[in-house]
């Protein structure tokens, strides 16, 4: 795979580099958080780090929300 096609698949998935099990982790947990169940079902630590250095999720008066790439990551 050339370095362009790379650049293509990361922009429109961001969990390529991730395993499917993951993947499908972390895509609930961005579901999770657009739906706000994140008071009753609280995301672990290190996936809401995970998705927040992944450009996926904000943090706003304490509470996850996801941005344009997060709302385009589960679309």
């Amino acid at each position: 795979m050339s370095e362009l096609e790379h650049d293509t698949v990361m922009q429109d998935d961001p969990f390529a580099h991730l395993t499917l099990d993951r993947a499908i982790s972390l895509r609930w947990t961005l579901r999770d958080v657009m739906a706000n169940r994140t008071k009753f079902l609280p995301t672990a630590e290190a996936d809401l780090q995970l998705l927040i250095e992944m450009g996926l999720v904000e943090m706003h008066d304490g509470e996850p929300s996801l941005t344009s790439a997060g709302i385009a990551a589960i679309e």
